[in-house]
């Protein structure tokens, strides 16, 4: 008997003209999505090559040079183009996508997307991630607010229950038929996404199918139930629209607004002006007559058991600036920790937010799962930075061990700068993702249930 109501329930959505303007017009955009997503990801993904590798032509043309040159000169480490970012592009445009590597600093990203737009980009993007989160309910609650409304108005309620059907098999054949077509539609979403997609890895892709069926179901649910317990089709619509808003739009703002004010971040100059003054308490590398710098002179010359910096068996020159390279490494570390700090706590408090809306969790896990949410990028700035420390750690090696005191002009041989690697960046394995994100796991779990449950209790007032 469920099947069978499922089945006349799609039956009358395919007859109904509404059905298939809403369906043509999800169908048309999801493939616009796809098909503009994948040229821009494409375009991205060789403009990133591109640049790296220009980046390493340009590292290694440099030629015999001075390794304290060739570190001022700098390179850059350039954060992949992650297969899935092609579905969801999470906070990509938001966060940059490359490092500028020198000498005594370290740098933000750069080339934020974000930063080239207009206002009205703020509206959203035309991604398979926007129609997902934010389409794909509007089209279950146009399909499916008179569900149970229509029979009421229609008289019909008393002729299926009079037929010996039971509000259960009711309500749970009208839940089966709404729900089908949409995960019908959202797997052929996925389908083709997997055919545009290159070296996507199919649990990640599975496992983001997985929580979006989960978050129509339980935006399916509440449409049922809504629907059942309104006397009217618009006041059905109406009373699903105002959660719609306040799910999707309002609770995550105000989500937003909250932990920024209870956890903000330290504005550009209260951190420049921070590392400034730690880094005034620490050993200078170009400074020899700094206090810390001196002292290290004093210690090095003891340990060494010499009275001048001409008989050491390196150049001290390039030892002070290493351990200068050290110290302010320290200080950027220190500072970025505090910032991490402050993001730990922010994640922590929209995890304890979650449960206001669907919405919030499904969002985070398709970020994770995308590899574009804002723990990834901070992993990513991590590892640029270790590249930028022991790449200073190998040029200054380098000019220690093979020249004398004062000695500025020496050249190491080129193949000095074929020993700094090239950068690589990973995303995070599946395990540690789903590790990560198993507490907005378990809210949208919990979410799932609790609706299933509203729509048992649903069937039973039938």
């Amino acid at each position: 008997m469920i099947l069978r109501i499922a089945k006349k329930e799609i039956t009358e959505m395919f007859r109904s003209g509404q059905f298939k303007w809403i369906f043509g017009i999800v169908i048309l955009l999801s493939v616009v999505a796809l098909f503009v997503s994948q040229k821009q990801w494409h375009e991205k993904h060789i403009q990133r090559e591109e640049a790296d590798k220009n980046a390493r032509t340009l590292w290694l043309a440099q030629g015999a040079t001075n390794p304290h040159s060739a570190a001022h000169y700098g390179t850059f480490a350039f954060k992949p183009q992650f297969p899935l970012s092609l579905i969801d592009p999470g906070v990509e445009k938001y966060t940059g996508v490359s490092i500028f590597l020198e000498a005594h600093t370290r740098n933000e990203a750069d080339n934020v997307a974000a930063a080239d737009q207009t206002g009205l980009s703020r509206f959203g993007d035309l991604t398979p991630d926007f129609l997902l989160l934010f389409i794909m309910p509007l089209v279950i609650i146009a399909l499916g607010h008179q569900s149970i409304t229509k029979e009421k108005e229609n008289g019909t309620i008393r002729i299926i229950k009079a037929q010996g059907v039971s509000g259960l098999k009711l309500v749970l054949g009208k839940w089966l038929g709404n729900y089908l077509p949409i995960a019908f539609l959202t797997t052929i979403l996925f389908l083709l996404a997997s055919v545009m997609i290159v070296n996507f890895s199919w649990k990640f892709l599975l496992m983001m199918w997985l929580v979006y069926m989960m978050y129509f179901a339980i935006i399916n649910s509440i449409t049922l139930v809504v629907s059942s317990f309104s006397a009217k089709s618009g006041i059905s619509l109406v009373t699903l629209i105002v959660v719609w808003i306040v799910s999707c739009l309002a609770v995550p703002k105000i989500a937003s607004s909250y932990t920024n004010e209870k956890y903000p971040y330290p504005t550009r100059q209260e951190f420049e002006e921070a590392v400034a003054l730690d880094k005034k308490t620490g050993i200078d590398g170009h400074d020899p007559w700094n206090e810390a710098s001196k002292k290290l002179e004093e210690e090095t010359l003891a340990a060494y058991q010499v009275s001048n910096l001409q008989d050491l068996p390196f150049n001290f020159d390039a030892f002070r600036m290493q351990k200068g390279e050290e110290h302010e490494a320290e200080i950027y570390y220190k500072h970025n920790e505090l910032l991490r700090e402050v993001h730990l706590k922010q994640t922590q408090v929209y995890k304890n937010l979650a449960f206001l809306s669907p919405f919030l969790p499904t969002r985070f896990i398709s970020m994770a799962l995308a590899s574009t949410d804002y723990t990834t990028h901070w992993n990513f700035a991590d590892e640029a930075e270790k590249h930028r420390v022991e790449m200073q750690r190998v040029l200054n090696k380098n000019f220690a061990e093979n020249s004398k005191l004062g000695e500025w002009s020496y050249q190491a041989d080129a193949s000095l700068l074929s020993e700094v690697p090239d950068f690589h960046f990973e995303a995070p394995d599946f395990g540690t993702v789903m590790q990560s994100g198993m507490s907005n796991l378990m809210i949208l779990t919990g979410w799932l249930i609790a609706s299933l449950a509203l729509v048992f209790y649903t069937s039973k007032r039938i």
